[in-house]
């Protein structure tokens, strides 16, 4: 009896520990495609679970981090979702390629049009963002997720250093070290990649040349000797058949 206890203590203590564990981890988080490099530009997915077993996710409401405003963010169409970009005036200008900017994005929201989130299930939802602040090490984004029952959960806790992570914690985008310009670094890597690849292909054909070349030569030649061999016989052949007929 007491051993029946233990174990249905036991079994009850696990599931808890597990269910804890998934509400913990299943929250709104953001990741970049790729890198997402100081100064450059990124595509990044907020990334959104259903953490409800008789509601759906209906809207994400996603605040873009004031301190480090975000001159170009452009959203990816999601099917059954309409997207709205909410633009606000910026107290300090930005410097973007020459030209001042007075406006950057606050917020992206993204309200469900004939599609939602059920339960079981996550969304991503992309955006082309840029450009990224080289004096940060990371972009903390406040997202809202409304459920069909109209319940509303916030994401905007903040992850204190040395503290465990909160409840209901903001999406955090980790930067990565820059990598240069971040246009001219991609076109020159490319340039200088179709550069390597058209050396080697000049070599390969040059190669290509010369085995086909040396074939050819090694060819003749052995033509040229069956060729000496065939007419040593026929002359072999002539004399014999004239000692023939003479005898």
């Amino acid at each position: 009896m007491n051993v029946s206890r233990i174990a249905l203590a036991g079994g009850v203590a696990a599931s808890t520990v597990l269910i804890l564990a998934g509400t913990a981890s299943a929250h709104v988080s953001v990741q970049p495609q790729g890198e997402a490099a100081k100064g450059g530009y990124a595509v990044i997915n907020f990334k959104v679970p259903n953490e409800r077993d008789n509601a759906s996710t209906t809207k994400l409401e996603v605040t873009f981090p004031a301190d480090h405003p975000l001159a170009s963010v452009m959203p990816q169409p999601v099917p059954g979702w309409d997207i709205k970009v909410t633009t606000s005036k910026l107290a300090k200008p930005l410097d973007m390629h020459g030209k001042k900017i007075n406006e950057a994005v606050s917020k992206v929201t993204w309200t469900a049009a004939g599609s939602k989130i059920e339960p079981g299930r996550f969304q991503q939802f992309p955006l082309s963002v840029g450009q990224l602040p080289e004096d940060a090490d990371q972009l903390v984004f406040k997202a809202v997720q409304t459920y069909d029952n109209k319940e509303v959960v916030r994401w905007i806790e903040e992850q204190k250093d040395g503290a465990e992570e909160p409840e209901s914690p903001a999406p955090v985008l980790k930067l990565s070290a820059a990598t240069g310009d971040a246009h001219g670094a991609t076109a020159a890597s490319g340039s200088d990649s179709a550069d390597k690849n058209a050396e080697a292909d000049h070599a390969k054909d040059e190669q290509t040349t010369a085995s086909a070349s040396s074939s050819s030569d090694t060819t003749a030649r052995v033509l040229g000797i069956v060729g000496i061999v065939i007419g040593v016989a026929g002359v072999a052949f002539g004399v014999l058949a004239g000692r023939r007929r003479t005898a």
